[in-house]
């Protein structure tokens, strides 16, 4: 019960054995029905519904301005709790036995008629719910959608306290720095022409805050603004629970995680997860699935069959650099397969996607004259088929013929129904072990895959000077359910080691030095060794709902423009705002 001068309870407090009793409620009108000369309104807060009867026998004058009531009305009524006649009762509603007989009526506030229904039944187009959030977060989903988020940041603050983690605030205004994203910059007025970053991550600071001997540091919300093309699981302004640990090593790191991902599941689902989290290793994920982010809820593993594929007379295969393939346990009719040919091709931009049936004999499809019997049954038991299998193959360079599958993968086990969504399964495993660089072909330089600030595998370290593509990283990825929501790494405390990785990415020691010097020079007063991660908070929120839009459950996200069409933002400033901090705007007009 939430009293209140106001109200006596909520819309979802009131039962059978509250009959009798006279009580006062406030919120919306969600809908309003007239029978028989009675009016029937349903009140919505942000806890529930409760029926409200305006019976002109009950009070005559209260029936009347109820007359006056339209959807979204801010109202406050005062009545009597009467049980609900036999065979009247809603049992969809925790309300459904009650009702309240009006005795009085106050309208808090009039409402202009909303632009869409205030129902979980109807979705209104997006740019529309962000124009009118605040009606959209009125919406039940929605308001169960936040408060879900905050059972989840209580469980996590809670473990992290519980595990000696010490909660600290790192600036918003930092130094701009190359962290791998574009940084959303600000203007200083009082230090002309120079600028502020607002930070892309915590890191460089919870890394000093460990040679400080803060030993466990945690932070939730980190707030972490990247300047980035957004997409479903991505906006401009994030949060993340983001933590660092000192005199540890990856294992201590990522059994700290499971313990908490552990807890959270429990204590917000109620769901037990008692078996370890699986570990694959980068190369091992990109050969199995074509991705470094598996949703492991279906099989569906991709194999190579290249050494097999080019002892065929198919010219193709022959040609191809690596062909690999995709078994679905079950026949695919054509029209099926015509239908992901096209998807592979349109979407995925393959070449083509042969195909081969399998009725528990022998191998059927256009390709299969080009296969000896010798090699069929190589083929067959190679890939272990069982009787109504279809293999898609695909043939080309490795990297595009992991994303093609990856992509391929993915659309299969949508179409055959792989995931039983009625079980939210939470399937998190680990990525482990990932390339510390990838060659950056636009403009021929190496680039860090995660970031320069994580330490190389001792056994790769000594590739830095030779061949950077042979070095892994103590790096680590968290993914659930095909997501990504977490990343970490063992950092480098050396200075040395740290100047020669970042010699790789064209960065030299000058450079270094006016870019990260305050890192660099911590470290030459000593650091215990020391990692973490940035788990992304609104990606964890979702996924444990079963949602893949971020934005279900962001109380104020941007659109696909990086916009927030409620407030206008980003909006124009004054020439005055501009004078003061020493800026002049000069946007380049697009040639005709």
């Amino acid at each position: 019960m939430l009293k209140t001068s106001m109200r006596t309870h909520t819309c979802n407090d009131l039962r059978k054995g509250n009959a009798g009793e006279e009580v006062t409620l406030c919120g919306f009108v969600n809908s309003r029905r007239d029978h028989g000369g009675i009016i029937f309104i349903d009140l919505r807060d942000r806890y529930g519904f409760t029926q409200i009867v305006f019976d002109p026998e009950f009070s005559d004058k209260v029936h009347e301005l109820a007359d006056s009531l339209k959807r979204e009305f801010c109202i406050q009524i005062i009545g009597k709790v009467k049980e609900r006649k036999k065979g009247m009762a809603n049992p969809n509603l925790s309300t459904g036995d009650i009702e309240i007989f009006a005795s009085k009526l106050n309208i808090l506030a009039k409402a202009k008629t909303p632009p869409f229904e205030i129902d979980d039944r109807i979705v209104p187009n997006e740019e529309l719910r962000l124009r009118y959030r605040f009606l959209d977060l009125r919406r039940p989903i929605m308001q169960r959608n936040l408060e879900f988020r905050q059972k989840v940041m209580q469980a996590a603050r809670e473990f992290m306290e519980q595990e000696h983690f010490l909660e600290i605030q790192t600036p918003l205004f930092v130094k701009p720095t190359p962290e791998g994203a574009r940084d959303y910059l600000v203007p200083s007025r009082v230090n002309p022409g120079k600028f502020y970053a607002l930070p892309q991550s915590p890191q460089l600071y919870k890394q000093i805050l460990m040679i400080a001997g803060m030993d466990r540091y945690f932070q939730l919300p980190a707030i972490c603004l990247r300047d980035e093309d957004l997409r479903q699981d991505r906006q401009p302004e994030h949060s993340q629970l983001d933590f660092e640990m000192c005199f540890v090593d990856e294992e201590d790191i990522m059994n700290t995680v499971e313990s908490l991902m552990k807890q959270i599941v429990k204590k917000t689902l109620g769901k037990e997860i008692k078996e370890k989290f699986q570990t694959l290793t980068y190369d091992d994920s990109m050969e199995m699935y074509g991705n470094d982010k598996p949703d492991l809820r279906y099989k569906l593993e991709l194999t190579t069959i290249t050494d097999i594929a080019k002892k065929s007379d198919f010219e193709i295969f022959k040609k191809a650099d690596t062909i690999k393939v995709l078994v679905a346990e079950k026949s695919v009719g054509r029209k099926e397969i015509d239908s992901l040919i096209d998807f592979s091709q349109k979407e995925l931009g393959a070449k083509g996607l042969a195909y081969m049936k399998f009725d528990g004999k022998i191998l059927e499809s256009s390709i299969t004259k080009y296969f000896s019997e010798k090699l069929q049954k190589e083929l067959i038991g190679k890939l272990e088929l069982k009787k109504d299998s279809t293999i898609f193959f695909i043939a080309d360079k490795k990297k595009k013929v992991n994303e093609i599958l990856s992509g391929l993968r993915i659309e299969l086990a949508k179409r055959l129904e792989l995931i039983d969504k009625s079980k939210n399964e939470l399937k998190f495993c680990w990525i482990t072990r990932f390339p510390l660089f990838e060659w950056n072909e636009d403009e021929n330089k190496w680039d860090a895959m995660h970031h320069i600030f994580s330490r190389p595998t001792k056994d790769t370290e000594k590739h830095i000077e030779k061949d950077p593509s042979k070095i892994y990283g103590n790096l680590f990825d968290l993914v659930v359910n095909g997501t990504e929501i977490g990343s970490g790494s063992i950092r480098i405390s050396d200075p040395q080691l740290q100047q020669r990785m970042f010699k790789i990415i064209g960065i030299e020691k000058e450079e270094a030095e006016q870019k990260f010097g305050f890192l660099l020079n911590a470290y030459h007063y000593g650091t215990g060794q020391h990692g973490g991660m940035g788990l992304g908070f609104d990606r964890i929120v979702a996924t444990l709902l079963g949602i893949t839009d971020i934005r279900e459950v962001i109380a104020f996200p941007k659109n696909k423009a990086a916009q927030n069409p409620m407030d206008g933002s980003p909006g124009e400033t004054t020439p005055q705002q501009l004078i003061d901090l020493h800026i002049k705007v000069d946007i380049a007009k697009n040639k005709k």
